[in-house]
């Protein structure tokens, strides 16, 4: 495979629509909502973190990387008393594979070679120092076709998230400068400031501390500084990212991108972009 870091962008695109259901599709958020997790952070937290187990907010904090401690403690640890971490589970994939019924209907011969092929992909998961990828690695295998197609997505997701969490630290950026980064960028503070529940005091902060760096002008807006350090973080990502592809082959490769393409369109309808996860449309 020549390019092996463009490969893992190009899959992250297709793949990433199909875990993104959990967060966006009206079946998923209503699935929490029945559990009894009222409000989209209690079921987004309960959700996410439960493959971790009873963990409490520190955890949380350093695994998902760019949300605010305080923003994290509103829900963690006290989601625990409303639902454990298997019921959530359980209700999340529930919720998740109601979704794509409807999103993927009539598409079942692509969704089970869609699975079958990801799960290929995961035979040899390198999870070393990837805490959230390993814990999603570790769960059960799956029961029905679109399940298996949803976990082995989540999965791949979160390896790659570990990975791009290792190449922000490596660049110097805390949580906070991370989305205030970003938002000089592509995405305005208002969406992005309440989702990550930073503060003004802590948002003005590490914007003081990038503009220092030369990485955001006196604007906010990202310098050529600031977007070469994007670049190269999300290059390290997607070298990061490259372990199931390579295990997968390059005709492997191509036969996922085949079927997964209009997978990956249809989930992709309920994903908005530019999207607060950032992934990029399907391509």
């Amino acid at each position: 495979m020549t390019d092996l870091g463009a490969t893992a962008r190009r899959m992250w695109t297709l793949f990433e629509p199909v875990h993104a259901v959990t967060y966006f599709a009206p079946e998923a958020l209503g699935a929490y909502k029945e559990a009894g997790l009222r409000g989209f952070w209690r079921g987004y937290f309960a959700g996410r973190a439960a493959p971790l187990g009873d963990v409490g907010p520190a955890v949380v904090t350093a695994s998902f990387h760019n949300f605010a401690p305080a923003f994290v403690g509103r829900a963690i640890p006290g989601v625990w008393e409303l639902i454990s971490p298997a019921d959530a589970l359980r209700v999340r994939s529930e919720g998740a594979v109601a979704a794509l019924q409807g999103l993927l209907a009539g598409q079942e011969a692509g969704v089970k070679a869609a699975a079958g092929l990801l799960e290929r992909a995961l035979a040899d998961p390198d999870c070393s120092g990837r805490v959230l990828g390993a814990a999603n690695a570790a769960r059960p295998a799956a029961g029905s076709d679109l399940a298996r197609l949803w976990q082995a997505a989540t999965t791949l997701r979160e390896l790659r998230g570990d990975g791009h969490f290792a190449a922000v630290l490596a660049a110097g950026l805390d949580g906070c400068e991370l989305v205030v980064l970003r938002s000089g960028a592509d995405m305005e503070r208002g969406t992005l400031q309440p989702i990550r529940g930073w503060t003004d005091e802590e948002w003005d902060a590490a914007r003081a501390r990038l503009a220092d760096r030369g990485l955001l002008d006196r604007d906010g807006v990202v310098t050529p500084a600031g977007r070469e350090l994007q670049a190269t973080v999300e290059q390290a990502t997607d070298r990061a990212a490259g372990r199931p592809w390579a295990t997968l082959g390059e005709a492997g490769v191509s036969e996922l991108a085949d079927v997964l393409m209009p997978l990956a369109l249809a989930c992709a309808e309920v994903v908005p972009y530019p999207s607060p996860i950032g992934v990029p449309r399907p391509a």
